[in-house]
Formats: structure tokens, sequence, C-alpha cells
């Protein structure tokens, strides 16, 4: 099912990701964790479509997407710059296999962090967000999504590592195995992993490394 939505606000998040909100239409359930769909009710644009993740949570009564802009592409999110509050969007079928299974780290790239969003506001509305914690790569400081939420949110349980730039207070290079088992501990039974492919089967190879089992990797099937 294919919905026509308002956006009710639009703004910066970081140099290139915005946060947009929208309507929440009638029939629309998804779990936290979950994504869909969106285009542009444009001649040229309703077809193309690409999938955003909800960084809102199922019971609130809008919408929202934080989103990676990629203007230099000429694509969709280049569209998604130019619209405004009042402009409307389609939101297409829901998808999506990452889900809260349990206490655990969350390993996140870039705007791979957008499904670990809505399930950590799902943890902290139920009080059950002890014994998580986040793993966040980026490239700079500057690229961190919605930094001084999740510290606040999760204090020292929120890890940045940083591959092109060293600063105080964030480690530098890659997600590695000697990382992960750094902040691993007896809470760690679930392994949630979102980025780009290649840092995501890189993730995985380090957490094979550790003797983590494929049943306790939570991560979008293919």
């Amino acid at each position: 099912m294919t919905h026509l939505v308002r956006i009710l606000s639009k703004e910066p998040v970081t140099h290139d990701v915005i946060r947009i909100t929208a309507e929440k239409p009638d029939g629309l359930d998804y779990k936290p964790g979950q994504a869909a769909d969106v285009s542009i009710p444009r001649p040229g644009w309703q077809d193309e479509t690409r999938p955003f993740t909800f960084t809102s949570l199922p019971e609130e009564d809008h919408i929202e997407f934080t989103i990676k802009t990629y203007p230099l592409r000429h694509g969709v999110t280049e569209q998604l710059l130019h619209l405004q509050k009042g402009s409307r969007i389609l939101v297409h079928d829901v998808f999506g296999d990452i889900h809260y299974q349990g206490p655990g780290i969350f390993i996140a790239g870039g705007a791979g962090v957008t499904p670990f969003i809505a399930i950590m506001k799902q943890l902290k509305k139920s009080g059950t967000l002890a014994h998580n914690k986040l793993i966040f790569a980026n490239k700079t400081r500057a690229d961190i999504i919605d930094e001084a939420w999740f510290r606040q949110l999760l204090g020292d349980d929120f890890i940045n590592i940083l591959s092109e730039e060293e600063a105080e207070g964030y480690q530098q290079g890659h997600v590695s195995a000697a990382l992960i088992k750094n902040y691993q501990d007896e809470y760690s039974r679930y392994f949630y992993v979102c980025g780009p492919d290649p840092m995501i089967a890189a993730v995985e190879k380090e957490l094979s490394s550790l003797g983590i089992t494929e049943d306790r990797i939570v991560r979008e099937g293919f």
C-alpha cells in the first residue's frame, strides 16, 4: 500500500543529514528498526524509490525519517532537500529484519545508525535501556548523527570511533575485534549491525573471530 503524506517539518541534523517529519497515515504499522521505500509525487520521480528507516515510534502521531543526502548524485535525496513544510511524499511498503531481541552491542556505521534511533527510543520508553551499548563508526566528528542525544541517553555506553580524524575522547580507526571485546560483557548476548555493506562484512568477520555465532547477530536480511 502506498500513502501520500504531507511534510510537517524538515531540519538539518548534520552537514549532510536531514530529518523529515510527516503525517502518519491511517493503516501504517511498523516496528522500531523497520524502514519504508519513499518517493516524491512528481513527474519522473514517483517510481524512483529509496529506503529510509523510521526514526519515530509506531505509537507516535507522526512519522519521522532521518536521511543522509547525496546531492551530487542528483537522485531522490537531492530532491528531498528541495522539499519544504507542506510538500508531499509517497511512503510505500514497510520492510526490515532489524528489531530488538535483547541486550547487546549495537554497531553502526554512518547513517546505519538510523534503525537504532527508534530502537533506543523504544528501550528508553519501556525502561529497558540498561546493558545496551552503541559503537558508532564515522569518518569525522561532523558526521556523527544525534551525538548529544546519544551521549545523554547512553553515557559511557556510547562509544565513538573515527576513521579520518583524531580527537580527544574519540577512538581512532575502525571497528575491530579488540574494540568489540573491550566493551563486551556478560550482557552482550546480541550484536546489532547496520551500515554500508563493506562495513557490515568487515564487522561480521571481526565478530566471527570472537566466536560470535550467526544466531547472535542481528542485521538486515538479503
